[in-house]
Parts: structure tokens; C-alpha cells; sequence
């Protein structure tokens, strides 16, 4: 079983579909693509100056056993929850919301439930996060930093639970701006605005449209002219012949019937 598949197992759907008012299946489908992008947007934020310190502080903070066993989400404290996902994304949570319900297949679920279900899953997120980094187990969990300083890459941490999804924004990328999950939001989130929101939610945005085509890309209409001569002399030109002219001066023969006759 792969991390995220263990984290996604222990959030209790049914019941967090009773809280949002909504079906089973769509709540579902809408946990599943909402602690990707979580995860997503905690791995952009480490990439800032500063942002791994911060995130790292929050989840010693958030070492509080919410994600081990039978987490009831009606326990879980949502103005925590909605500080994590403010964070997070930077204050465009509103808009990963409605980025995540347009793209991730959520069928009837709208940018509405998903922003009032952000800020329930991000403590069990963070708890899950502070048990794998700070709770003493290997596997995907604490890593020596890259940089030598004795830390720990939560970069390399994140981009394995989330096994290669991000499509780029994993560790070694540019930071969006984001402070951390316990740094103050910034408001400016680099060129695009967190990463494009996340590369369009983890690379399921819409294709690029195709330009229309303008005047100069069409095929230009074909040109009469004057029929060109074949090898033998003769011209291709089906048309009938016009009549020719006269020019003034010419004799004419007309041939007048015979009055005798």
C-alpha cells in the first residue's frame, strides 16, 4: 500500500459526506482529489526561503495522533483547518476549490463543498505528515536535507507520498511564493499564481485551445488566367471560343445569298 493510499484510508468518507451534505460517491471522489492537492501545494510551498522551516514547525505543532485510527471529522478543528489551507495555497484557496472541481471529474460536486471540505481534511493531512516525518519511521519518512544542514527534505518527503504527480513541481523547482503551512500567506504567488494552481490540479487542466485560422493561414482562392499551352501547342481550356474581334480597316467577306436562285 503506497502512502497516499494509507492516508486516503483513514479519512472517514461517510461520515464527511454527512457533514458536507452530500453522497458517498461524490464525497469520495472529491477526498481523493482534494489531500493530492493538499499535498501538492505543501511541496510547492517548501521550495520558498524559509517556506521547509515553517511547514516543519506546524507539524511538530500538529503531533497529535488525529490521523492514527478512527478519526471522527466532526472532532476535527476547521478554523485550524482553514488557517493550514490558507497558508497553503497562498489565500487563493477559492480558487483551487473551483480549479479542483472543474478539472478532478467531481461530477455534481461544486467549488462551494470542496472549499467547506479543504479545512476538514487539512489537520488530518498534517497529522498524518507530523506521525511520517517526526515519528521516528523510515521508509518515506525523515530524510537528510540536501543542502547538508542536518534538516529534513520534506520536498523529497511529499513528492514520495504523492508518487510523482505533481509533474513538476516537485523539489529542485522554483518556489510559487507561499510561505509554509505556518508562515503568513503572501498574496503573490509567482508568475502563473501557485504554479498555475497547482498545474491545473496536477496536470488535469483543460487543453489549449487551437487558434482559429486567420486570413493569411487559409489556402488562397485559385486564379483564372490565360490557359497555358500543352506540349503539342494546344491549351487545356474546355471553355468555348469567344468571338474574335475586328480591327478597323479589315475586309470581310460575307458570303449574300444569289438573288437569281
Amino acid at each position: 500500500m503506497s502512502d497516499i493510499q494509507e492516508l486516503l484510508g483513514q479519512i472517514p468518507v461517510q461520515q464527511i459526506a454527512s457533514l458536507l451534505g452530500t453522497d458517498t460517491a461524490s464525497a469520495q471522489a472529491a477526498v481523493e482529489a482534494a489531500v493530492p492537492t493538499l499535498l501538492a501545494g505543501m511541496q510547492s510551498n517548501v521550495q520558498a526561503p524559509d517556506g521547509a522551516a515553517a511547514l516543519e514547525s506546524e507539524l511538530a505543532r500538529h503531533r497529535n495522533g488525529l490521523a492514527d485510527v478512527g478519526v471522527d471529522p466532526s472532532q476535527v478543528d476547521t478554523q485550524d483547518g482553514e488557517k493550514i489551507v490558507g497558508h497553503v495555497f497562498g489565500g487563493q484557496q477559492d480558487q483551487v476549490a473551483n480549479q479542483l472541481a472543474g478539472t478532478a471529474n467531481l461530477g455534481g460536486v461544486g467549488g462551494d463543498l470542496v472549499r467547506k471540505l479543504l479545512p476538514i481534511l487539512a489537520p488530518i493531512v498534517m497529522s498524518y505528515l507530523a506521525k511520517k516525518v517526526l515519528g521516528g519511521g523510515q521508509g518515506s519518512g525523515a530524510q537528510p536535507s540536501p543542502t547538508g544542514g542536518g534538516g529534513i527534505d520534506l520536498g523529497s518527503i511529499l513528492g514520495g507520498i504523492l508518487g510523482g504527480s505533481l509533474g513538476g513541481l516537485g523539489s529542485g523547482g522554483q518556489g510559487t511564493g507561499g510561505q509554509g503551512a505556518g508562515g503568513p500567506g503572501s498574496g503573490g504567488l509567482g508568475s502563473g499564481g501557485l504554479g498555475d494552481i497547482l498545474g491545473g490540479i496536477l496536470g488535469g487542466g483543460s487543453q489549449p485551445q487551437q487558434a482559429p485560422l486567420t486570413e493569411q493561414d487559409q489556402e488562397p482562392p485559385t486564379q483564372s488566367g490565360p490557359a497555358q499551352p500543352n506540349d503539342s501547342g494546344q491549351t487545356n481550356d474546355s471553355a468555348p471560343p469567344s468571338h474574335r474581334s475586328v480591327t478597323p480597316g479589315e475586309l470581310i467577306e460575307v458570303d449574300l445569298p444569289d438573288e437569281n436562285r
